[in-house]
Formats: C-alpha cells, sequence, structure tokens
C-alpha cells in the first residue's frame, strides 16, 4: 500500500543528509495549484558499477509505461495529450499572449496528472482558453504530426476533442466514489468499457472461489469489457492490452536481470518478467511473495500493476514504478521497529480476535529514490508497504520503505513557506513543531507503513474487497491511526526513535490541524473531499474532535478573525485514537460495509463551507502550491567501446523538457487501447 501523507508545517531539513544540490534548486516551478521540486540522490556516487548498471537499467523500465497510466486514466488522455505536445512543439505564432500561456499551464497540468483529470481530487479541470483559439492553434499549427484516427482531418480533430476537453458534462470524474451516480458508469478511468456496476460484480463473483481470501488479485491485470451482449477481459501483457509498452519493460528488465545484486534477485525480475509476458494472476502473487523476501539487496525496485485507488470498485491495479537504494544509516530506525513489530501487534488496542497471533516477514527500511515513473510520478508518496494482497500479508508479511531524499526535498522547500505562522497560534507548539516536526514524520511514516497496513487480520471467510469503495480510506485511516496511537507511547522513546514523549505531542498537533483546517487548501470551494487520504485524514481528525467535546480534548478557537486548533488533553487524544483504531479495524476484520459507509459518510466527506473559505483565503495570501511533484534526475550512461563503464547524474533538465523527452522516447502505445 502506497500512503501520501500530508506534510503541512515546516521542518528542519535532514542534517545526515549530505545536500548534492544548492538548496535554492530544489523549487523549479509552480503553476495552477502545483509545485515542482527536484530531488538529489545522495550516496550513488559510492554505489560499485554493477549497483549503478542495475539503476539504470531499471529507471529506463520505469519510464517505458508512462503511456499505460495516460490510458487507464482515460481512453482519450494519449489523444489529447499528443495534440497538445504536437501545438507546444511546433506553433510559430505569438507565443507571450495571455491564452498561450494558458495553453502552456493546461498542458503541464496534464502532463502532472497523466491526463485531463486532476491528480487528487481526480475532477476534470479545464482550459483557460476558449475553445476557438484551440481551434486557432490546431489551424496554425502546420508542421509535426497531429493524433488523427481514420483520415480524419485537423478540423475533424479538433471537433472531436474540444467537447471532450471543454464539456462538463463528459468525464466529470476520473473516480467516482458516490454510488447512487453508478461507480463504473460515474468514472471516467478506463478500466470498464460498456459495463456497469452490477455486471462487474456479478463477473467476478463467479470467478472467486468459495475459500479464497483474495478476490483482490480477480481481475487486477486486465480490462473488462462488453462487446456485442458477451463480458470479457483484455489482460494487460506482452501479448495483450499495451503489449508494445510492455515489450520495452520486459527489455529493460532483462538487462537488468543480468546485472542483478545476487541470485535472488535475478530470480524476482524473470518472475516479474514472465508476468509480463502471460498476465497471469498465479504468477503474479508469486512474484510478489519473492519480492518481498528480498531483505538483502540493496538496490530495489517497483513495477507492475498495483494500487487500486484509480478504480472505483477496487480491482485494478495502476501501473507504476520506483527504483531506490536503501539508506543504511536511517534504515537502523525501521530497522528497530521491524524488530519489535510482535510486540506493536500485542499491545494494539484493538480486539484479541483481530490481532495476528505471528507476525510474519515484517521488513522494513528507509531508501533513497532514484527513479519515479507512472502512478508515483511527478506526483510520488514518502512512503511504500507492499504487497496489498491480504493473504499474502497474513502468510508471508510485507514489505516498508521510507523514501529519505523525497522527504528531504519536501523539508528543504518547507523551510520558509510561512504555514506555519499563519496556522498555528501559539508559539510553545511554533518551537516545538520546529524542533521536532521533521523527527515525528520520519516516525509517522515508518509505522504507517511498516507496522500500520501490516497489523490486523480479517476474520475467516471475510473477502478482501468486502469494503468496496470504502476499502482505501477505511486501510488508510487504520495505518494512520496506529502511527498515531505508538506515536506518543513510551516504547518509541525506550527504542530511540524519539527524544522524549514531548516529541509525540508535534505530531497530534500537526494532525489535528491538518486533518480540521490546512488539507482543505487542496479542495476547490463547496467541494466535499473525495480523495481517499484525504477522507481519512478529516475521519480521524473530526471523529476526535466531536467525541472529545465532552472533555474539551481538542479546541477550534478563533482569534482576530482566524480559526486555529488546539489540542488541551495529548492522554485523551491518544485513547482517543486507539478508540477509533479499535473500531476500524473491527470493520475491516468483519468486512461491515455498512459500518465503513456510516462512519465515512459522516465525517469523512463533507466540509464546513465557512471554515474552508477562510483557510483558502489564508492560503492564498502565501502564493504557495498545495501540490508537489518531481523532476526526475537523468542517469546518463557512460559508454567506452560499447560497454557502460559508469553512469552520471545530471539534475539540470526542466519540467517541460523532460516531459517532452519522455514522450518522444517513451511514447510505445497508439492513440487508443
Amino acid at each position: 500500500m502506497i500512503s501520501i501523507f500530508a506534510i503541512s508545517c515546516s521542518k528542519k531539513s535532514n542534517e545526515s543528509q549530505s545536500d548534492t544540490l544548492d538548496p535554492f534548486q530544489y523549487k523549479a516551478e509552480q503553476f495552477a495549484d502545483i509545485k515542482i521540486l527536484r530531488y538529489s540522490i545522495p550516496g550513488f556516487e559510492v554505489l560499485n558499477l554493477q549497483q549503478k548498471k542495475l539503476l539504470y537499467y531499471l529507471s529506463e523500465a520505469a519510464l517505458c509505461g508512462r503511456d499505460i497510466l495516460f490510458d487507464q486514466h482515460y481512453k482519450h488522455n494519449l489523444t489529447i495529450r499528443r495534440n497538445l505536445e504536437n501545438i507546444f512543439q511546433n506553433y510559430k505564432g505569438d507565443r507571450e499572449t495571455t491564452e498561450f500561456k494558458s495553453f502552456e499551464v493546461y498542458l503541464k497540468r496534464v502532463w502532472f496528472s497523466s491526463g485531463i483529470h486532476h491528480h487528487y481530487s481526480t475532477d476534470k479541470f479545464f482550459p483557460e482558453f476558449s475553445a476557438e483559439y484551440f481551434k486557432k492553434l490546431i489551424a496554425e499549427t502546420s508542421e509535426g504530426s497531429f493524433p488523427l484516427e481514420n483520415n480524419e482531418t485537423t478540423e475533424m480533430l479538433a471537433e472531436r476533442i474540444i467537447p471532450i476537453m471543454y464539456n462538463s458534462s463528459i468525464a466529470e470524474k476520473r473516480v467516482n466514489l458516490d454510488p447512487t451516480k453508478g461507480l463504473i458508469s460515474g468514472s471516467a478511468s478506463n478500466f470498464y468499457e460498456n459495463i456497469n456496476d452490477d455486471e462487474a460484480e456479478k463477473f467476478y463473483d463467479a470467478l472467486k472461489k468459495p475459500n479464497d481470501i483474495s478476490p483482490v488479485e480477480i481481475g487486477h491485470l486486465s480490462k473488462l469489457i462488453k462487446e456485442n451482449g458477451t463480458i470479457s477481459e483484455k489482460s494487460w501483457n506482452e501479448n495483450g492490452m499495451y503489449g508494445r509498452a510492455i515489450e520495452k519493460i520486459i527489455y529493460w528488465l532483462t538487462l537488468a536481470k543480468d546485472v542483478a545484486e545476487n541470485e535472488h534477485q535475478k530470480i524476482i525480475i524473470k518472475k516479474l518478467i514472465q508476468v509480463y509476458k502471460s498476465g497471469d494472476l498465479v504468477q503474479w502473487d508469486d512474484y510478489n511473495i519473492s519480492w518481498l523476501q528480498d531483505t538483502t539487496s540493496q538496490v530495489d525496485f517497483v513495477n507492475g500493476f498495483i494500487e487500486v485507488y484509480s478504480d472505483p470498485i477496487g480491482l485494478k491495479g495502476s501501473w507504476e514504478s520506483v527504483v531506490n537504494f536503501r539508506d543504511e544509516e536511517a534504515s537502523k530506525r525501521t530497522k528497530a521497529l521491524s524488530q519489535n513489530a510482535q510486540w506493536f501487534e500485542d499491545n494494539s488496542p484493538v480486539d484479541v480476535r483481530f490481532k495476528k497471533k505471528e507476525v510474519k516477514g515484517i521488513s522494513a527500511k528507509v531508501v533513497t529514490m532514484v527513479q519515479l515513473g507512472g502512478d508515483c510520478y511527478p506526483s510520488t508518496p514518502i512512503g511504500i508497504n507492499l504487497p496489498n494482497n491480504e493473504w499474502i500479508r497474513k502468510s508471508h508479511g510485507s514489505k516498508s520503505v521510507t523514501i529519505s531524499n523525497i522527504m528531504h526535498a519536501y523539508n528543504m522547500v518547507s523551510l520558509s513557506d510561512g504555514t506555519l505562522d499563519e496556522f498555528v497560534f501559539s508559539t510553545e507548539e511554533k518551537e516545538r513543531a520546529k524542533k521536532y516536526a521533521s523527527a515525528v514524520t520520519d516516525l509517522h511514516v515508518d509505522l504507517h507503513e511498516c507496522l500500520g497496513h501490516g497489523s490486523g487480520q480479517l476474520l475467516p471467510g471475510v473477502k478482501q474487497d468486502a469494503l468496496k469503495n470504502y476499502h482505501s480510506t477505511l486501510e488508510e485511516a487504520r495505518a494512520d491511526l496506529f502511527a498515531l496511537y505508538y506515536g506518543m507511547d513510551a516504547k518509541i522513546v525506550e527504542l530511540g526513535l524519539l527524544p522524549n514523549m514531548e516529541a509525540g505531542k508535534t505530531e497530534y498537533d500537526s494532525y489535528i490541524r491538518g486533518g480540521l483546517l490546512t488539507q482543505l487548501t487542496r479542495i476547490e470551494l463547496g467541494k466535499d473531499i473525495e480523495e481517499a487520504h484525504m477522507r481519512n485524514r478529516q475521519l480521524i481528525a473530526k471523529w476526535a474532535f466531536e467525541k472529545g467535546r465532552k472533555d474539551n480534548v481538542i479546541e477550534l478557537f478563533s482569534e482576530n478573525g482566524n480559526t486555529y486548533t488546539r489540542v488541551n488533553d495529548y492522554t485523551k487524544l491518544r485513547d482517543l485514537f486507539g478508540q477509533l483504531l479499535a473500531k476500524i479495524q473491527r470493520i475491516k476484520s468483519e468486512g461491515d460495509y455498512d459500518a465503513a459507509k456510516i462512519l465515512i459518510e459522516t465525517y469523512g466527506i463533507k466540509v464546513d463551507q465557512k471554515i474552508h473559505a477562510e483557510i483558502l483565503e489564508r492560503y492564498k495570501k502565501l502564493n504557495l502550491a498545495p501540490y508537489s511533484g518531481f523532476i526526475n534526475p537523468i542517469l546518463v550512461p557512460v559508454i567506452k567501446e560499447g560497454k557502460i563503464i559508469d553512469v552520471n547524474l545530471r539534475y539540470d533538465e526542466s519540467y517541460a523538457n523532460q516531459m517532452m523527452r519522455y514522450s518522444k522516447e517513451y511514447s510505445y502505445l497508439p492513440n487508443y487501447n
């Protein structure tokens, strides 16, 4: 499970991590609601040649699936992107006009979101230039190549895609989570075609075995379509859907296999190649088990159809990849957690029926990111816990990582962004945040990924997909609550993970402030919360606020017209976190869909509009962008006599240049798949 944890206050940079970039170079540019950052790769230079070659080959594989995600997000995305890019590359008219600048921003947003829907809210975003101007751009771009279909003219192309881009009633949301609108029919994501919710559910129910506890894997590697009244799957493999891109991924994985660090890693890569060739779900599970058991290799990667957030019914995997190597010093922290995993499980405040009697295969490490791809690019997680399949997690365990250099980049940029001064009233709270925020954020991510997602168990007979559209929100809430509950436990200080109990208060302050106030900067005024992680954070903060009203555990107060949060009793707040963790674990373990629905609909979705308007206005004064993404460093092989003798790093590529280069060098799929 990949989790994106909102960093909502300024933090000190990680002093143990060397800077291979000047601090002023971390932020590259800002547009719309997005800032584009860079990340450095400290320690790369001391790796041996075999490891560098392995990282290079895996990085190339990470870039080859880029078109897959665009197509998964919406079937018209590749056509729209290629049309925009052709204009951007070849238009000879005036590029200094307001409308052309708006055109550039729209293209950058399409790149960032891998399509025409916002990467976080999944709402469709619209051009801020007129349709007539768009027609003019197409008409006056005589060079290059437009993505034309079936003897289409450029005029016909414009007429075809303009409604898709401009009409608010077409493909309104990429992921619709409102069952009343039809989860599948109300979603633009390209996992189903001519299929409704009932048809998909019946199709996959028929494939489930009575005692199978891993139904999430059913349908995970395919698109479900209905043609001429017949429902079937289009498999994602070398000879099936997305085959051209998958062939290239296999090519680079084959080169990576030959320079693997050890025999086990070579077997892992061979198994992944076989999955890409066959699309077989049994082989996919076998690969995941082998992957999580590799705890010795310094170089590691994720590559494949992984997370199900983009599927409204939580079955289909979005394509993604990350490439990294272990940060040896920082991994001592996660090692301490994984070695004590059974203690944390045993002392969890949940019902004993839902606890694992024997925690297996919990491994965790801190890594340095080298390359981001697919659903992890440009916007990326700061922590990873995989695989997602519950039966694998129960029988074999899971592997967790915290990404140190990505967190470091966030920290460097946030040093002077002003959010702490704007949204924190108490001087004591501000000073505590400046002193401890970096350490407690690292710990929260470690606890969330390493132990939170790996904790608990389903009762016999409960299916992994029982919570359906509420699964992702509840799972993220469960992991966050695990981290929050233990974030102020004496065991953490005993293990040397925090200097004192006072530090833990910083995380409680930040989480409540983020869940009730500052994360609202990411939502358009008047809209509900849609994204699973944001629903999770408001659910936790709002539930704790409401349940703690009698004892004034959390306070919402106003000073000079500004709203602030204040935690008045950290001990009682920790107890509330424990109560909610127990409640959510019960819901998951028993597959109680109705209880999940009530909890999320009551606390996780609706927003106080008066407070929302205020927060947006205050945030606007800071001239900040609430979302961040990254430019990848370039790995440049040094070749002599046909052989790679070294791999160098470059950090000088601009966002637009990187996106255009990727579209030129890694665009393997047809306009429609």
